[in-house]
């Protein structure tokens, strides 16, 4: 049943016919019907067999995304709706598994999107092949080439905003895995007459409008160009802007196209140099001059532009401007030089800026071809991609459109023969019986065209080369008198009466009756198009250029290689392309999208009858349906038929036990569908008339409808039988449960009345009990107190005069005794912490007890510090020592003392060590450093101090230059003999040093410190630990201090300073030094 909702066939929910050839009935009306039908409803994509009409939506359609990519990857060609993808799939697995070349021939009008769906076919492929570093960049090379030729080549008609103005033919390469290894690419009949002048409302080639509009300031200078549109004659300005068109945002997007496609740096700015080239060569002018011998000559109006034109180029000036106003004719050893009038000068200057463009184009496609091409020479499987340009009929035809046509004739004939070959093989490959199908042939209309002795293109070559005057109306003449007699020929000057008074034909026109419909083409310009001269002049002035592109492009301007050969003719050499083009397809088997355009306002949801049935008939879609259904019309494997359609057959549904074609004769047989109806091959089944298909379709339906019937019967009687057997068991549940609680109820009823029964029988023997039990107790009570009262009356009078002896003693003890446990057990209950600065602690109860309390606070005290010391490490312990040792040596008497309580002694208060600044000093002193801190050392002359590097060591005090590094002093610790200080708030220390001892030379030390009391703790503890004697520390307000032979007084004075709490030192006299302390 699950396989049922599967969509397994383009039939399912079909809207219309999803394919053509089951179309009923078939005619130009219900086929424009049908493709109407599905355009209202976007599907925009219908078949015709294996070819896939392709309709233009003018939108975004969410039918191109990756999970649609997935959904018709690895899929049957009919198995889901009609999609591009489906027959990219189909042609892609046909290469990678059954090893067959494969082609995609995309045709239709301009803005029919022949160029979007050559995109979405490489897109394809290039998803659902293989992975990798190596083939992600081949893929992503094939697709970034897209965007440089489209640049190039494509340009704005008034039919498409994107129309390609040439043919490609792109040839992917794939290894034997299916991976691709790279492509070449061919082009063909670029449109190069659009470089110099384009229809109304059309645009030049996109590139000229990227680069103006997004290049940079900077390279606009380099190439010489300016940003306005209007400063070249070559660009048409009324459509110069194009809506939903951003030209420098393409722009950015070719040249990064060009960095991955792989050109060089040089090689872009090359091109780019060329473009600019010949948007400039449509900048120069000419005017008349007249030369003394009559003759008329041109002359550069300007010359400001043919300078810079040089200058790109590399061209000498002088060369340019003569091969402008004069052509060279070489024959047989003769040089021939004419000079060239106005109209002639022109004529050289657009042909130069076309084959410049022309020749530009095909360097690019060679160029990208040597990037894409296959690395490998192992053996290629190959998927060609064919975009080239519909069947054109305008008002006014001429060479281009006739060349045009030309292919699309070819492409019919090709299309006819390898359709006919594609149903020829699939009856013979499965036994059935071929029958010949008419068609129209349109073999003689390519004849009448390339036939080598009476064809157009034949006769047109000839009169471009025959001596003598050659005009458009003489190579007419002969037309009218070669093909006169020919069917699909038109002229009113052939010998053909019966178009001689046919006004709708003028007199400089033929019309050909092509396989879409009649063409009349204008004659004019004929000749000239077909020649395609440019003057040997030009050519070598091109090869003189020191630009290495433009002398690459013009190889026959070498004079050592002079041919004087005529060059081959435009239309020679497009045939000659289309035959290489119909030789290479007819090696690969063929896969067709046919393009259309529902409107010619590239708007969306516009469907124009007229314009569709135009392109219906020049595509010739009814003519491939009647094709595809003069044998059977539907045909499908045997497998996919009979799971279809098994279900209106009771001997095949619901499962078919035998071989899956004995399945299918069974259900026709039983449907009773007449033979001639059907066949059966070795592996499908063929169907004749679309009708019995859809017959069949109607049954399938309606048995499907009573299918669902029945399975919705049943599930209604499964869903209703469930539900009741749901509800008896719920039921059931519910009553046992209902019954098991009702019986808990009546046991919890009866058990709680025994329980109260009970609680009142003990309760009454337990009261019985305790009054026997509390008499019992009274009796024994009493008993016990007349014993007690006996027993006391005896030891009374037993033992009454030694208890009034000692009775007050024991009464003593007895109370002390009771009131120590007292003391003690509230002592406990009052201890205070264990921190030793806490001074709690409980008041004294009892006056007796006052030595103990005493005692026992001090005992407790001396407790808690011990655990508090016992908590300490070696290094805090050494700390505390010091803050112990200042506290004995400076507590009370010196006020500075309190503020340096909460301070730690760091010690080290210069990193000697670390800092590069003191590596001199660290290198002089050996031993370890105890202090190291910057003094101020005041000088006995003026009172100011200077900055000095305190030093303390085990043995030695130290006084360096603060700036070198430099020792100043060195004094060993057993020749200080004193510290003095003040009791106030100030630094001030001075350091007595032995009498007669080396370092005494020039007297003591008077220096100032912020780490005053760290210092001489530190110097004191230093002193005593290396001299076992204790250094002597003076705290006095006045003090005397040697300094060399003198003895100076130092006295310390409150005042109030100008400079805040600093105090300040003066030199009051000679033999004073006056401290003011704030």
């Amino acid at each position: 049943m699950a396989k049922m909702e599967v969509k397994t066939s383009l039939l399912d929910d079909m809207i219309g016919v999803g394919d053509m050839v089951l179309l009923e009935p078939l005619n130009e009306d219900s086929f424009i019907n049908n493709l109407k039908k599905r355009f209202d409803h976007s599907e925009v994509y219908t078949y015709i067999g294996s070819v896939v009409i392709s309709i233009n939506p003018y939108r975004s359609l969410p039918i191109y995304t990756p999970e649609k990519v997935e959904e018709y990857r690895n899929r049957n060609f009919y198995e889901l709706s009609p999609h591009i993808f489906a027959l990219s799939d189909e042609a892609y697995r046909s290469l990678r598994d059954q090893d067959k070349d494969q082609c995609i021939l995309i045709t239709g009008e301009s803005g029919a999107g022949k160029t979007e769906a050559s995109k979405l076919v490489m897109s394809y492929v290039a998803a659902v092949c293989g992975k990798g570093a190596e083939v992600n960049q081949v893929k992503e090379q094939l697709l970034q080439s897209n965007p440089v030729l489209e640049a190039f080549g494509n340009a704005k008609t008034v039919r498409n905003d994107n129309s390609s103005r040439f043919g490609k033919y792109m040839d992917i390469e794939f290894d034997f895995k299916g991976d691709p290894l790279g492509g070449v690419i061919s082009n063909y009949l670029l449109e190069k007459s659009r470089v110099v002048k384009q229809p109304r409302g059309e645009r030049n080639f996109h590139i000229f409008y990227q680069i103006l509009s997004g290049a940079s300031e900077d390279f606009l200078c380099k190439l010489k160009l300016e940003r306005d549109f209007s400063r070249y004659n070559y660009l048409g300005l009324d459509s110069a802007k194009v809506n939903g068109v951003d030209d420098a945002a393409n722009f950015r997007t070719v040249r990064n196209a060009m960095q991955i496609v792989g050109f060089m740096d040089h090689e872009t700015q090359s091109v780019f140099e060329v473009v600019a080239a010949v948007l400039k060569l449509g900048n120069i002018e000419f005017k008349p001059e007249s030369r003394v011998n009559g003759l008329d000559e041109s002359k550069i109006k300007d010359k400001n532009e043919l300078k810079e034109i040089c200058e790109l180029t590399g061209i000498d000036q002088s060369v340019l401007e003569r091969a402008f106003s004069f052509r060279t004719v070489e024959a047989k050893q003769e040089k021939v030089s004419t000079t060239l009038n106005v109209a002639q000068a022109y004529y050289a200057r657009d042909a130069l800026a076309k084959n410049l463009y022309s020749r530009l184009f095909s360097w690019l496609v060679t160029r990208i071809n040597e990037s894409i091409k296959a690395q490998t020479k192992v053996r290629k499987k190959v998927m060609g991609v064919l975009d080239i340009y519909g069947f054109e009929i305008f008002e006014d035809n001429s060479f281009e459109q006739f060349i045009i046509n030309y292919c699309n004739e070819k492409l019919q004939q090709i299309f006819i023969e390898l359709t006919l070959k594609e149903e020829q093989e699939e009856y013979i490959r499965e036994g059935i019986e071929w029958t010949h199908i008419e068609y129209f042939n349109n073999a003689i209309i390519c004849d009448l065209i390339e036939n080598n002795q009476t064809g157009i293109l034949a006769m047109l070559d000839e009169e471009c080369l025959r001596p003598g005057t050659v005009t458009d109306d003489t190579f007419l003449e002969k037309l009218n008198q070669v093909c006169a007699t020919h069917q699909h020929f038109e002229s009113r000057m052939s010998k053909c009466s019966r178009f001689l008074n046919d006004t709708s034909l003028p007199h400089s026109c033929f019309r050909i009756q092509h396989y879409a419909g009649k063409v009349m083409y204008q004659v004019e310009g004929f000749v000239d198009k077909n020649n395609d001269l440019l003057y040997r002049d030009l050519s070598q002035a091109m090869w003189k250029a020191s630009h290495s592109l433009i002398k690459a492009l013009f190889p026959e301007g070498n004079p050592a290689k002079i041919n004087l050969k005529r060059p081959p003719t435009a239309g020679s050499q497009f045939k000659a392309s289309v035959a290489t083009l119909m030789k290479n397809l007819q090696t690969k088997n063929p896969n067709y999208i046919r393009c259309i355009k529902p409107n010619d306002k590239k708007a969306a949801h516009i469907f124009n009858d007229a314009l569709v049935c135009h392109q219906i008939r020049y595509l010739g879609l009814l003519e491939n349906v009647r094709v595809r259904r003069a044998g059977y019309a539907f045909r499908q494997a045997y497998e996919p038929c009979l799971e279809r359609y098994k279900m209106l057959c009771k001997q095949t549904w619901p499962h078919w036990r035998g071989p899956a074609r004995a399945g299918v004769e069974v259900l026709f047989n039983e449907l009773e569908i007449p033979e001639e109806e059907f066949s059966f091959g070795r592996s499908k089944i063929f169907i004749r008339n679309p009708r019995t298909l859809f017959k069949l379709e109607d049954l399938r339906k309606q048995r499907l409808e009573d299918l669902a019937t029945l399975i919705e019967k049943i599930y209604r009687g499964w869903k209703c039988r469930t539900r009741f057997l749901l509800m008896k068991k719920s039921q059931i549940v519910i009553a046992s449960w209902y019954r098991r609680y009702a019986q808990q109820k009546r046991y919890q009823k009866i058990k709680s009345s025994a329980i109260i029964v009970q609680s009142y029988i003990r309760g009454w023997k337990a009261r019985k009990l305790l009054r026997e039990l509390k008499h019992q107790k009274r009796c024994n009570e009493a008993a016990t107190v007349i014993a007690a009262y006996w027993h006391g009356t005896q030891v009374r009078r037993e033992y009454r005069k030694f208890f009034r002896a000692n009775a007050g003693r024991k009464i003593y003890e007895f109370t002390l005794q009771r009131l120590m446990q007292k003391y003690f057990l509230e002592m406990k209950n009052k201890m205070p912490s264990l921190s030793p600065i806490d001074k709690n602690w409980p008041v004294r109860p009892y006056l007796f007890l006052d030595s103990t309390h005493t005692e026992l606070k001090r005992i407790f005290h001396l407790w808690r510090c011990k655990k508090y010391r016992d908590q300490f490490t070696d290094q805090q312990k050494l700390i505390y020592e010091e803050k112990l040792e200042a506290s004995e040596l400076f507590k009370d008497k010196k006020a500075l003392y309190p503020a340096s309580v909460g301070q730690p002694f760091q010690g080290a208060y210069l990193e000697i060590s670390k800092n590069p600044k003191y590596k001199k000093l660290k290198d002089a002193v050996d031993e370890k450093i105890i202090i190291a801190e910057v003094v101020n050392k005041i000088n006995r002359a003026n009172g100011k101090a200077t900055s000095r590097i305190f030093l303390l060591t085990k043995n030695n005090v130290l006084l360096a230059d603060q700036k070198s590094g430099n020792i100043k002093s060195e004094v060993p610790l057993g020749d200080v003999t004193k510290v003095s200080m003040s009791s106030q708030n100030d630094g001030f220390f001075a350091v007595h040093l032995k009498e007669g001892s080396g370092a005494a030379g020039k007297g003591d030390f008077l220096l100032s410190s912020d780490h005053l009391i760290e210092m001489a703790t530190k110097l004191y503890r230093t002193t005593l630990s290396q001299t076992k004697q204790k250094l002597n520390i003076e705290i006095s307000d006045e003090f005397l201090v040697q300094f060399r032979q003198d003895k100076v007084c130092v006295k310390f004075i409150q005042g109030s300073q100008k400079n805040g709490n600093i105090p300040t030192c003066k030199r009051k006299n000679n033999r004073l030094l006056e401290v003011a302390v704030p």
